[in-house]
């Protein structure tokens, strides 16, 4: 038997990969073994159905959203240097000297920058680039439930909306909504430990 590392080779342009997402060659095998998993037909990618099969995202009542994340552009499947690249954006941020990263290379995927890319993109359901109060509501609605009232619901829709609104048009661009979150540690709250 040889070293984990040698394993890696199994994975198709793993060194791209690894160089697009941060993702080490030990979280890539895992993830990589994950995604086979998830493969039950053994088909080289997967579809929405595949993605249902997961837990967490099932009870997640953002679950859906997350899941359409994994395909673009009305894509019907991913392949697994796709289904990494999304995932990269839940990777926790390495506490690194923000002057060594080369400004030539693009900002990495789980940079706070590129998590709010994707939370945002997760609200603005029609992709137009701003979030509606009705793009909202629908999203508040799903991750609250019944626990409020449609009226609260209607209420703190309209409140979050107005207060992250400053050019008043009535939605919330994604300048606003990172102006908005400009406090919260999303670096944190976007990530997921394993994901290292």
């Amino acid at each position: 038997m040889g070293t984990r590392s040698s394993h890696v080779a199994i994975i198709p342009d793993v060194d791209d990969i690894r160089r697009d997402t941060g993702f080490s060659q030990a979280s890539l095998l895992r993830l990589y073994h994950r995604f086979r998993a998830l493969d039950r037909n053994k088909k080289g990618y997967l579809s929405r159905m595949d993605l249902q099969q997961i837990g967490a995202l099932a009870v997640n009542p953002l679950g859906d959203r997350i899941i359409d994340s994994f395909f673009p552009h009305g894509s019907q499947c991913v392949d697994f240097p796709g289904f990494v690249r999304v995932l990269a954006h839940f990777r926790p941020i390495e506490n690194e000297d923000p002057g060594t990263r080369d400004p030539k290379q693009p900002e990495p995927l789980n940079s706070r920058m590129n998590k709010l890319r994707f939370a945002f993109q997760l609200y603005d359901l029609d992709g137009d680039g701003k979030i509606s109060r009705q793009e909202m509501l629908q999203v508040l609605r799903l991750m609250v439930g019944v626990q409020v009232t449609e009226e609260q619901l209607e209420s703190i829709t309209d409140r979050t909306v107005q207060e992250a609104d400053e050019d008043g048009d009535g939605a919330v661009s994604f300048l606003e909504f990172t102006k908005s979150l400009e406090k919260m540690n999303i670096e944190q709250k976007m990530s997921i430990r394993i994901l290292k």
